[in-house]
């Protein structure tokens, strides 16, 4: 019932846009904390992911003991960022021109968007959707099946973190490599749970190919659930892309002849996602029923 309820919520009401949203206080919280203890350190980053998330969830448990099923409804649906997404992607698929859709896609990835085709724009939102599938709406029910509303509630929160701090710039290079780590530790399994479900979506068998373009990817996640859409779709995806001015060589996605990646063909890319959310939402009801009775 808890997660009936969460997805309920997440279906109608979708991610609330609010400076006052939970996620935006920790995000304060943390740029707070990391204001306070910065250098260019590892060992300063540890200290500081541990404070902001040791301090953080200290109120989530009291919510989770107080606040009974409520309180756990609340927290599951603020760990889902499911409605949101697909409006974000969507709204780049479907702006009436080049401009607009430039505009959008700026919303959902930290790219160069100004030179960007239409074709550029369309791979830039479904990378993003792909990787965010995993991310956002299939590991947090990940979580909440082993370890019910407070897994949830922590993995948004290293998520969370690694968005803010895991990147390998001057400044987070060695202070976020722990929230990277981590990140990359929680999101091990959903990214080839996505990866394997898009698969079966779209009846590929392209195991061989699929596993060596996923593994090629800087990311030790985030290639497998864009290849796997790739392949399903029968579009391609990857390639080189720019941020701040430079160039990010990156490897092709998808089969040697792929289908063109016209609006249609990326909305039905987009389609292929929502129902594999939707299996995925069904068979995490399933599995809470028998871990959490």
């Amino acid at each position: 019932m808890m997660l009936g309820l969460a997805l309920l919520l997440e279906w109608g009401l979708g991610d609330p846009a609010s400076r006052w949203h939970p996620v935006a206080w920790f995000g304060r919280w943390a740029a707070f904390c990391e204001r306070l203890v910065y250098a260019d350190s590892m060992l300063r980053g540890i200290l500081c992911w541990f404070v902001v998330v040791s301090l953080a969830m200290a109120p989530v448990y009291l919510l989770h003991t107080w606040a009974g099923m409520a309180g756990d409804v609340l927290l599951l649906w603020l760990s889902l960022g499911w409605k949101s997404l697909l409006t974000h992607v969507r709204a780049v698929l479907e702006a009436p021109t080049l401009d607009e859709a430039r505009a959008a896609v700026r919303m959902i990835v930290s790219r160069d968007s100004e030179a960007m085709d239409e074709a550029q724009v369309r791979r830039a939102a479904l990378e993003s959707l792909a990787e965010n599938a995993s991310d956002a709406v299939l590991a947090p029910l990940f979580w909440f099946v082993l370890f019910g509303p407070l897994g949830a509630a922590g993995y948004r929160m290293v998520n969370t973190l690694d968005a803010m701090w895991g990147y390998r710039n001057v400044r987070y290079r060695r202070f976020g490599c722990w929230a990277a780590r981590v990140d990359d530790v929680m999101n091990y399994v959903p990214a080839r749970l996505t990866a394997l479900l898009l698969l079966a979506l779209g009846r590929k068998s392209c195991w061989r190919h699929f596993w060596q373009q996923a593994a090629s990817h800087a990311s030790p996640n985030a290639g497998w659930p864009e290849a796997a859409l790739a392949w399903a779709a029968d579009v391609r995806l990857g390639g080189d892309v720019w941020r701040e001015g430079r160039r990010d060589a990156r490897p092709w996605y998808g089969t040697p002849q792929p289908r063109p990646l016209t609006r249609t063909t990326a909305l039905e890319a987009m389609a292929l996602v929502r129902d594999g959310l939707l299996w995925a939402a069904a068979m995490s009801w399933g599995l809470a029923c028998v871990c959490q009775p």
